[in-house]
Formats: C-alpha cells, structure tokens, sequence
C-alpha cells in the first residue's frame, strides 16, 4: 500500500493554448436618435388633419398635419386684386407721363419762342412770363406723374412681397415630415386650434442609422486612438435579449470626464431591424484589436498569493505539480462565453495547468487526473448515441 507521501491528489487539468486573442474594452451604453426633431406649426389656426398614427413609421417629406388654410387664402385673392389695380394705375400713369411729356414739348417750343421774340420786342414781357410759367407747369405736372409712377411701381412691388409672403405661410399649413423616423406621440388632434411656433404636435426619433455612447477608462484612451486611426474600430452592441448588433466608431470626445476618468465615445449602428431603440441601455464591445499568439488559460486555474497571481502546472513525466508565477495581462470571454486569461509571462503553449483541485495541492505534490468537463460531455454524448 503506497504511504502518505505517495497519495495522488485528484484533480482536473487543462493545456495551455496558443490562440488569436481580441483586445477589446466592455461598458455599459445608451441608446440615442441620430435626430430628434419637435414638429410644431408655424402658422396659428385649426387643425382639418392628421395624416398618420401615433408610434408609426414616417417618411420625410410626408404629409402630417393639415392646418386650415381658408384665411391665408383669402388674403391672397384680397393681395391679388390689389396688385391688378396697381398695374392698371400704373398704366394710366405712364399714359399721364406720354402726354405730358408731348404737351411739354410744345409749350417749351412756345415760350422758346416767346423768349426770342421778346429779344426783339415783338413780345411783351408778360406775354413772354406766362408762356415761361405754362412751360414749368408743364414741366411739374410731368415730374409729378413720373412720382406717380414710381409709386405704383413701389406699390405693385409691396405687393407681390406680400403675396409671395402669404403663399408661403399658406404652405405652411401642409405641414411634412422633416425626417425619417419613428414617430411618437400626437398632442394635438383634429379640431383644436395651435398657435405658430408654440406646442409641439409630435416628436420624430430617426432610428435607422442610430447612435450608442459608452464610456471607456482614460487609460485605453491611446489604445483607442490608434486603432481607431489605423481603421474604424468595430463594435458590438447586445440588448437584454441578448441579440447583437454590429455598428463603427463614430466620435471621440474632445476631453476626458474628471468626475468619472472616463472618455466618451460614440458608435453609430444600422439598425436595420430596430434592435436598438432610443434610450435604451446595452452592453458594449468594443474589439481595439486582434493579438496573435497569445498564451491563454482559463481564469479558474489562477491563484493569488502574497507575491501576485501563480498556477500549479503539472510535470507530465511524473505527474508532479509545481508552482508558477504568471503575468496576467487581462481577462476575457472567450468563445463559449468562459472566462479566459491572457498570460503575458509564465506559460507556454502546451503546459498542463490545474483548473481544479489547486486548494489540496503543495509544491512536487503527485497529482492523478480526472476527466475533464469537455471529456465528461463527450463520453455523455458519446453513450446517448450508442443508446439510439
């Protein structure tokens, strides 16, 4: 019978692997609209329509609401007859203007001549006076008309300004969808009377493409940069129901929070099929980049000692267990959702290291092997199709 010292201490190992590891950086996330927009009215009066559902999918450009418009119409055709008579002045005008511009012609030959007979005393001075006078009052009466003229002209002007005005405000009264979105709820119904620029009738969230911010710690902030410098970092955001949605880097904040020690950075996603909704909170991954050749080992073989993290790892020649200080880069899940270490010094690729029965364990103990977790299932499944 073997003695004391000879006992085999049962345990389970694992082997040290050489795989591709994700650098990659995990937070918490908040859903945010690339745009948000409060729809108001930018006309005052009653409410005919509304040309949509509440929680309803939206097209820009789309009809939304209908403002009565019947006022605004009015003042056009009130504007428009207005602007029918300034032209009509106007005309008459300028018909004033041509004759008298020809009565002015003659009377100016005539106190011309007036003028010249004078000289030669054939004309009195008080005949040759008033054929001057009739001359400048012709001459006033043109200045007048042309004013005239001018005023129709300013007129007509003001006018078509404020026609062209009222149009526009009577296009504001279809009032259209200024993004596409999702649309919340209705404030105001069929019937009520809004204000110009007062309430909002509806808030419009654009969804698809759509915004997460997260918060990373300060320290990866280099890290963050230059991968992202080098290509658009690739991450990963999971909602409760644990479905994924796979967006870029987007933004980097200008500084870092001094209350928190963390950057804020943005990643904008497709969301094609609404996965991700506005305020929403998710888990981030954000993949910094791939490392090649990692040594890596389950997270349950390490232990903690006074000089830092060690593992027991076993002698294959004569099952014997030593103990190793490691340098522990960080931890990661892995591929089947375990928890994984990335040993930066310690290890290498091959090495038996114990992942369970460390607690019964001394240096150059003898150790007798368990199956795995993996062979149990294997030979689990193994029996179940044999019994098929």
């Amino acid at each position: 019978m073997a003695g004391m010292g000879e006992m085999q201490v049962p345990v389970r190992a694992v082997s040290a692997v050489s795989s591709d590891v994700p650098l990659e950086v995990n937070a918490v996330g908040n859903v945010e609209a690339v745009a948000s927009v409060e729809v108001k009215s930018r006309v005052a009066g009653q409410v005919l329509r509304v040309n949509f559902g509440e929680g309803q999918d939206i097209k820009a450009g789309q009809l939304l609401f209908e403002i009565d418009g019947e006022p605004l119409r009015r003042q056009i055709a009130e504007l428009e007859a207005n602007i029918a008579k300034d032209e009509a002045q106007e005309k008459q005008f300028r018909a004033n203007v041509i004759r008298d511009e020809a009565q002015l012609k003659q009377v100016r030959t005539a106190a011309d001549r007036a003028v010249s007979l004078a000289k030669d005393g054939i004309f009195s001075k008080e005949q040759t006076e008033q054929s001057v006078a009739t001359a400048d009052t012709a001459q006033a009466a043109l200045d007048a008309d042309r004013a005239a003229v001018e005023g129709a002209l300013a007129a007509s002007k003001a006018d078509h300004a404020r026609l062209e005005g009222t149009k526009l405000q009577l296009s504001y009264t279809q009032i259209t969808a200024p993004i596409s979105g999702r649309a919340g709820a209705i404030s105001i119904k069929a019937g009520n009377l809004v204000k110009d620029n007062d309430a909002t009738l509806v808030t419009i969230l654009q969804m698809s493409p759509i915004y997460v911010s997260f918060g990373v710690p300060e320290q990866f902030l280099p890290q963050v940069r230059q991968y992202n410098g080098e290509r658009r970092l690739q991450v990963e955001a999971s909602a409760a129901d644990q479905r994924s949605e796979i967006g870029k880097l987007e933004f980097i904040d200008s500084s870092v929070d001094a209350a928190t020690g963390t950057i804020k950075l943005k990643a904008v996603f497709p969301n094609r099929g609404r996965q991700l909704w506005p305020g929403q909170f998710v888990n981030v991954k954000a993949r910094l980049n791939l490392e090649h050749g990692r040594i890596v080992v389950p997270s349950r073989t390490l232990q903690t000692g006074p000089q830092g993290k060690y593992v027991w790892v076993m002698n294959p020649s004569d099952h014997s267990v030593a103990m190793r200080p490691v340098d522990v880069l960080r931890l990661y899940q892995g591929p089947k959702n375990l928890e994984e270490a990335v040993v930066g010094k310690g290890l290498s690729a091959g090495e038996m290291v114990i992942s369970e029965g460390q607690m019964r364990l001394m240096p150059g103990a003898k150790v007798r092997l368990l199956q795995s977790d993996s062979q149990l299932s294997d030979a689990a499944g193994a029996s179940a199709a044999g019994g098929l």
